[in-house]
């Protein structure tokens, strides 16, 4: 959900001199897509076990993993001239534009989602659908009290808004203290939150990570497990991983990145704990992995490097703008009760306008209100 920077060249003491890595940004736009995908399918999923593109959910972790490695690269060499109040102006100038944009696209759609899906949902009135979109501005998460749906999501009107409440408590805790951390405490850290990832994987009822999005103890201890090892992991690898030089690294990292999240569910109803692992497999071992070979390769030429940029500009908005089409998606595949195959026309055209939206979003609004605030706070 990061931007990352393009590496060209040895990094330079300052942020605007620092070359970007491009191949993970491009990584970033993969997953951002995958999860469009891996949102349509679910519609059509009965339970976890057939649910195509199986394991798209795991997309949230590797963008945390992603944000802690951009952070770590970014930040860790700046804070002997730069104050907590300006990292955060930063960051807020960074994020912030789009999730208030994703909360009110999502009320617009609001009533567009009528379904048996969400029964109830056109008695909501208007004003508490306008408290809850003022409230996920903040991204401050909403109890169970306020959910408008029904899905119990801390952010009704644009459920992925969850996550990034999780990416704010991860910069924060960055900022307050773990950036002191020497390496040899942060990798304590990091290995004892992967413990905790791992132990929740394993015993999970579900047999996976998915979570995170509920404002009650249970899936609390699910959001906080699924952003502490990957983020800080992140961090700690771009303090320490000597870096390569690889070609191909971007078509490389993108068939091993969607090769890890279109794996089918392992071990069926029986041994639910078999994809637990997997899912530790994954988030603990194959995505540094993925993140570390992108870091060190080199972008073939003008058109990849102009498809990595695409990929990392629409990843962030794409993310944060798809789930009100979803809502409608769902919504239509609740009330006509389509095959997947029969579906597949109105997936596609749901998947075009989550990418145009997007590129829309970006360039009309993303971009310029950045560029705005960023005058005006300076």
């Amino acid at each position: 959900m990061e931007s990352t920077q393009v590496r060209t060249a040895a990094p330079t003491p300052t942020l605007s001199t620092k070359p970007h890595y491009a191949i993970l940004d491009g990584l970033r736009g993969v997953a951002a897509l995958t999860v469009v995908a891996f949102h349509l399918c679910e519609s059509h999923a009965t339970s976890h076990l057939d649910q195509v593109i199986n394991h798209g959910y795991l997309a949230v972790d590797f963008f945390f993993l992603l944000s802690g490695f951009v952070i770590g690269y970014a930040y860790d060499d700046r804070w002997s001239r730069l104050t907590l109040k300006e990292f955060f102006r930063i960051r807020l100038i960074r994020l912030q534009p789009m999730v208030v944009l994703g909360m009110i696209i999502g009320a617009l759609c609001f009533y567009f989602q009528a379904s048996p899906v969400w029964p109830g949902i056109a008695a909501v009135p208007v004003w508490k659908t306008l408290l809850v979109m003022l409230v996920g501005f903040t991204l401050l998460p909403l109890p169970v009290s306020m959910d408008i749906r029904g899905w119990h999501e801390m952010h009704p009107l644009n459920g992925p808004g969850w996550s990034l409440f999780y990416e704010y408590v991860a910069n924060l805790l960055y900022a307050l203290g773990v950036r002191k951390f020497s390496n040899t405490a942060l990798g304590i850290l990091v290995a004892l939150a992967a413990a905790a990832l791992i132990h929740l994987a394993v015993t999970s009822p579900a047999g996976d990570v998915i979570g995170g999005w509920s404002l009650d103890p249970e899936q609390l201890r699910v959001g906080f497990s699924r952003v502490m090892y990957p983020f800080f992991a992140g961090l700690l690898l771009s303090r320490v991983a000597p870096l390569a030089r690889l070609k191909s690294a971007f078509l490389l990292c993108s068939l091993l990145l969607l090769l890890v999240l279109a794996f089918p569910r392992v071990g069926g109803p029986e041994h639910l704990w078999l994809n637990g692992l997997y899912d530790s497999l994954s988030i603990v071992v194959l995505f540094p992995l993925i993140v570390w070979l992108g870091a060190s390769g080199q972008i073939a030429g003008e058109k990849s490097s102009r498809l990595c940029k695409f990929l990392g500009d629409i990843s962030y908005p794409i993310y944060m703008t798809h789930f009100p089409l979803i809502y409608i998606y769902t919504g239509w595949v609740g009330t006509h009760k389509p095959t997947l195959a029969q579906a597949v026309p109105v997936a596609l055209l749901t998947f075009g306008a989550a990418v145009v939206l997007a590129y829309v979003s970006l360039k009309f609004y993303d971009e310029p209100v950045r560029r705005w605030l960023k005058k005006r706070l300076a």
